[in-house]
């Protein structure tokens, strides 16, 4: 059955021989109508014979109606496109990937409600003002900052690249949209605020257990994820005979092997034994991310470090303050860091002024005048 969205008086339609009657008008302009669709109807069928293509009454309703394959909408294509990620989740994508294009569809989801009071809206409909709508949408009613609105942007252009490849969509709506990260200053610890935090007695337990966590990060450059997956299996005696951390990366998926220094190794003797872990096979106690934030910007206050505290801000520590500002080359650190490519790593890297010092004080005994020659002005 097919509406045609035609309304017609009660009085003009024969119910028993489902047709109109009389000469009215209106019904004669609906009899029109009616022989058209009709006509058109036939028009997708015998062109389905003569292609040699699949007849059914639903591909034949769907053409008529305009729901042929080019015109999936977004969200149904989203979902598409999620699905392949949850299909490969744990073997080519992380669990963060999946959640981040489940984040982006219900943010999408949301926008089309709110902009256009749609449910979904059909691919060949979307355009250039439609895309920055979207990102007027991300940066001023969900406040977003410049670069979460870029990446979240950039999950829906993989999503539109899809349905292109799909042949789902004829015209891509990014054709002339272009947006780009903000470069932004990564925040780490100075050598100094680390050692505040590990010197620092803390008198209560959890507070204690969280800047462990803390430091252990710093010392290993692992991830919140990472950290609260490793198991002690993942120590290992690595090529020097001393005690390694081996796993694959959950965000990457790249194998990222780190020898592991004294502090960590003295914060991994602490808790072995700890009632807190979480199974016998955990390595450490780990509490959520959300609650080691929280607890993080108590300890930054107790240390009187002025800086925003999180617990990512340890993994920048190890790359600036524990590896390259001790002369531990880019390519060591990426290597460590898990990193795909040196370019990630320089991002989280920074050249900090002792490293600057130390090359200096170098450059200034080559260049150091001779004493004899200072004898002699």
């Amino acid at each position: 059955e097919i509406s045609l969205k035609k309304q017609i008086p009660t009085k003009i339609w024969d119910k028993k021989n489902k047709r109109i009657i009389g000469n009215s008008r209106i019904g004669q302009d609906t009899i029109v109508f009616m022989q058209m669709a009709e006509a058109k109807i036939n028009q997708i069928h015998r062109d389905l014979l003569v292609n040699n293509q699949e007849i059914s009454a639903s591909i034949i309703k769907d053409l008529f109606l305009g729901n042929n394959a080019k015109s999936k909408t977004l969200l149904e294509t989203f979902l598409y496109h999620n699905q392949e990620l949850k299909e490969l989740e744990g073997i080519k994508y992380s669990k963060s990937t999946v959640k981040r294009y489940d984040t982006t569809y219900d943010h999408i989801k949301r926008f089309l409600k709110s902009e256009y009071n749609l449910e979904d809206i059909s691919l060949k409909n979307l355009d250039y003002k439609f895309i920055s709508n979207l990102e007027k949408y991300f940066r001023v009613t969900r406040k977003c900052n410049i670069n979460s609105t870029v990446k979240y942007i950039r999950n829906m252009r993989k999503v539109i690249n899809l349905a292109i490849k799909l042949d789902w969509i004829q015209v891509d709506p990014f054709r002339n949209f272009n947006m780009k990260l903000e470069k932004v200053e990564r925040e780490f610890l100075t050598q100094e605020e680390l050692n505040s935090i590990i010197n620092y007695n803390f008198p209560v337990k959890r507070l204690q257990l969280v800047a462990d966590l803390f430091i252990f990060a710093c010392y290993t450059g692992l991830s919140y994820v990472d950290i609260s997956n490793l198991k002690k299996d993942a120590i290992v005696l690595g090529i020097d005979n001393q005690q390694w951390v081996s796993i694959k990366r959950q965000k990457t998926n790249t194998p990222s092997q780190i020898p592991l220094l004294p502090p960590a190794m003295k914060i991994i003797e602490k808790y072995v034994d700890s009632s807190e872990l979480r199974n016998e096979n955990a390595l450490l106690p780990v509490l959520s991310n959300q609650k080691l934030n929280s607890y993080l910007k108590e300890i930054a206050d107790r240390c009187n470090i002025k800086k925003n505290l999180t617990f990512h801000i340890a993994r920048h520590t190890f790359a600036t303050s524990v590896t390259l500002a001790n002369g531990v080359s880019m390519e060591a650190v990426s290597k460590m860091l898990g990193h795909k490519s040196i370019s990630t790593t320089q991002i989280y890297a920074k050249i900090v002024n002792s490293q600057i010092s130390n090359e200096m004080q170098k450059l200034r005994k080559i260049y150091k005048e001779p004493e004899e020659k200072k004898k002699y002005k």
